[in-house]
């Protein structure tokens, strides 16, 4: 007996079953969520030393590459030597990494520490400070006074406490710090490794491309492959830019800072400078972040050298972003305080500091991308990419030129369709237009 197939049902039921197995893909996937995770913290454990030498080769590629430009320049003058250039750039590279970090390791943690064990060993005589400090400013204003030194004594009996509670936790620390010890071991060695295979990232650099382009090539179509090179070049170069100028931002500010606390002579001037240059890496809310804490401590330890403190980074941070800023890094993200925002808010929410940090430029290419696919959508429709175009009441000021649009790194021509017409129009016969006329 021959089965009546219909192409309708058929289609149905085969939608059906191809939902319920990724239902039940899901569910399964749901109920191994501690099975799966464990395997993959397992393989990151693993190639942890190659996820290091990729991120150390990353940061130090753009040093390489301006060393690389010099030394040709110097050597290739009769004769070109690519690989002795190439070695000139890779080891002054590594020389200048290992610079950086000996001189955070010799001159800034010493530093740091010795202000940490200063602040927790002189925490007694902070209170008495901030106790002698309100009596004196709300003398004439008891109830004020009786209100705030309440909370002081609130606030002491909670860390009396928590100290106390802390001494007999001590051995258990001791134990968990004795576990965790061959943790961090690990942790340096992975690194240390990772500095060796960023060496090898380096020097064969071209390569290892190479190998991905080809990979990519090999999975995907070819219209898909291209794409995939546009958007990994155009991600790479606002990482790059972003990262690179930030850097060097956030050091010269921290010095700034330095310098500026230095004169002034207010405490903690290494430990405070360290913070600010460290949290300025943050794009706009890096400034708050660091000088919230900065200013509790001087408040805690000197009060009166709080608000020239705050005085003092308002300046700074003001110079940074209306003046040192804006001459590195320029317009580099091109988004606006909103999405600034929003980019922080989500990629410190999932991956926290390096999130905060990698978000903003990552955003920043979604939203180019974004904007690049609403601007062929419209052309489709032929209907204009402006934005202003769309606001309810027209703006009064003059019409700019429209901007070139892209969509994935093609070049689009929004007044395509207008010359089709055109040139239908064109090409009716001349009796028709005798008609019209």
């Amino acid at each position: 007996m021959k089965i009546k197939w219909n192409s309708k049902y058929t289609t149905i039921s085969a939608y059906v079953v191809i939902t319920f197995t990724v239902c039940l893909l899901v569910l399964g996937l749901g109920a191994k969520a501690k099975t799966i995770a464990e395997v993959l913290g397992k393989f990151v454990d693993v190639i942890m030393p190659v996820i290091w030498g990729f991120a150390i080769a990353y940061l130090l590629n753009p040093f390489m590459k301006a060393v690389e430009r010099g030394a040709k320049k110097l050597l290739e003058k009769k004769k070109p030597h690519p690989k002795l250039c190439r070695g000139i750039a890779v080891a002054a590279a590594v020389i200048f990494g290992l610079a950086v970090i000996t001189a955070v390791i010799m001159i800034i943690v010493p530093q740091v520490i010795r202000s940490l064990m200063s602040i927790f060993s002189s925490f007694p005589a902070y209170m008495n400070t901030i106790y002698d400090w309100v009596n004196k400013t709300l003398a004439e204003k008891p109830e004020a006074l009786d209100f705030i030194n309440s909370q002081l004594e609130t606030i002491q009996a909670k860390v009396i406490e928590a100290i106390n509670g802390f001494v007999p936790k001590l051995g258990d620390i001791i134990v968990k710090l004795k576990d965790s010890a061959f943790n961090i071991i690990g942790g340096i060695g992975d690194f240390v490794i990772g500095f060796i295979v960023a060496v090898y990232f380096l020097v064969d650099k071209e390569h290892f491309a190479a190998q991905a382009k080809k990979l990519t090539a090999a999975i995907f179509p070819k219209r898909a492959y291209e794409s995939i090179l546009r958007v990994s070049a155009r991600t790479n170069k606002q990482v790059v830019n972003f990262l690179s100028g930030k850097i060097i931002d956030s050091v010269i500010i921290g010095f700034i800072c330095f310098i500026a606390m230095t004169i002034m002579k207010l405490e903690y001037a290494v430990l405070i400078s360290t913070i600010v240059g460290i949290t300025n890496i943050i794009p706009f809310f890096g400034p708050f972040i660091g000088a919230v804490p900065s200013a509790l401590l001087l408040l805690v330890s000197e009060p009166d050298q709080c608000l020239p403190f705050i005085i003092m980074v308002v300046a700074l941070q003001q110079f940074d972003g209306n003046i040192l800023g804006p001459q590195i890094l320029g317009d580099s993200t091109g988004l606006s305080p909103f999405w600034i925002m929003f980019a922080i808010f989500v990629g410190g929410g999932l991956f926290g500091f390096p999130g905060m940090v990698l978000g903003v430029p990552l955003f920043a290419v979604i939203y180019e991308l974004s904007s690049d696919l609403v601007a062929y959508l419209l052309e489709k429709k032929n209907m204009s990419p402006e934005t202003q175009d769309y606001y309810p009441v027209p703006s009064d000021e003059p019409v700019k030129e429209k901007k070139e649009i892209r969509f994935f790194g093609r070049v689009i021509d929004p007044s395509r369709k207008k010359h089709s017409a055109e040139n239908q129009s064109s090409d009716t016969p001349p009796e028709n237009n005798e008609q019209s006329e």
